[in-house]
């Protein structure tokens, strides 16, 4: 059966790659590239391969595709699929940048230099992964993904985009030759708020403080959640607050309900509400908890009113 057939979930025979078509809403990726398209198949399983000793049977199959409306002059796009044990990754490319408003979107407010935010603005194409294999784990299906846009940053990628999570992360990062451990593992380890789920300050006009929060941490099946600092200088204190209480929520698989009380470090303590109607910048396509700390006393309280 022919690559477009599988890459629409319709099973090919024994050992070909072949979407889930099950598989609803899946995480998605963007990869920016600085020139055109110039994928190969070959080169792109060598890359794959290379990354793991897991990966050893990986595969990758590209063909190249003409958009409807597309002018004569402009060169084909890409369709593949690329996938090892349970995991398939659609990937579909252009030969044009990303749409503004999702390059906006993710990359404005994203934590990295600004010369690297205006030379990914000059990229000349981009590529869309979609998670589309059968491991129903939410964070090996994220794992999976990144590392496929780590093969794929080999050729002339610039940045990688989250735009479900608002957020961006520099392609260069993701090509380290010898990572200190297992690169899966240090993928797994990632803080939920650097790439798979996004992290956001907010200003309010008339409105003293910093809102920071989190983006697209449904897509994990678990809450965004809110702080509202004092300022830009408590970023990384919020930061790691995000990143420490998602961590703990994703391994214990423990849940997080409005009102409950937790210690998140030594002298650190928190409580959890809804958001008010008031507060829609907090708005979430999932389940928003907005963060306040309390003192120790007030552990396993009710809130006061």
């Amino acid at each position: 059966m022919d690559l477009a057939e599988r890459f629409m979930g319709q099973q090919g025979l024994p050992g070909e790659l072949t979407a889930n078509a099950a598989l609803q809403n899946p995480p998605s990726y963007q990869m920016l590239i600085l020139g055109p398209l110039d994928l190969n198949a070959d080169a792109l399983t060598l890359a794959l391969r290379a990354y793991h000793p897991s990966l050893a049977k990986a595969q990758a199959e590209l063909m190249d595709v003409k958009l409807e409306d597309a002018p004569e002059n402009e060169s084909s796009s890409v369709l593949g699929l690329a996938g090892w044990g349970k995991h398939v990754v659609k990937l579909v490319g252009f030969n044009m940048p990303i749409p503004q408003p999702v390059f906006d979107t993710c990359v404005r407010p994203a934590h990295f230099s600004e010369q690297l935010k205006e030379d990914a603005r000059a990229h000349k194409s981009h590529v869309i992964l979609y998670y589309a294999g059968f491991e129903t784990d939410p964070l090996e299906q994220f794992v999976a993904l990144t590392v496929m846009a780590s093969a794929l940053a080999r050729f002339d990628g610039i940045l990688l985009l989250n735009e479900s999570a608002r957020s961006a992360f520099p392609a260069e990062a993701l090509l380290t030759e010898e990572p200190d451990g297992d690169p899966l593992d240090i993928l797994r380890a990632m803080p939920i708020p650097l790439l798979f789920g996004g992290f956001v300050k907010i200003e309010i006009e008339d409105e003293p403080g910093v809102w920071m929060r989190t983006f697209g941490n449904s897509y994990l099946n678990l809450p965004d959640v809110s702080f509202k600092a004092e300022g830009h200088h408590q970023g990384n204190e919020t930061f790691d607050l995000f990143a420490n209480v998602l961590s703990y929520l994703l391994e214990s698989k423990s849940t997080l309900e409005p009102g409950h009380t937790m210690q998140v470090g030594d002298e650190l303590y928190i409580r959890v509400r809804e958001r008010t109607k008031e507060e829609w910048y907090l708005e979430s396509e999932g389940e928003m908890l907005i963060i306040e700390r309390i003192s120790k006393a007030e552990v396993n309280r009710p809130a006061p009113g």
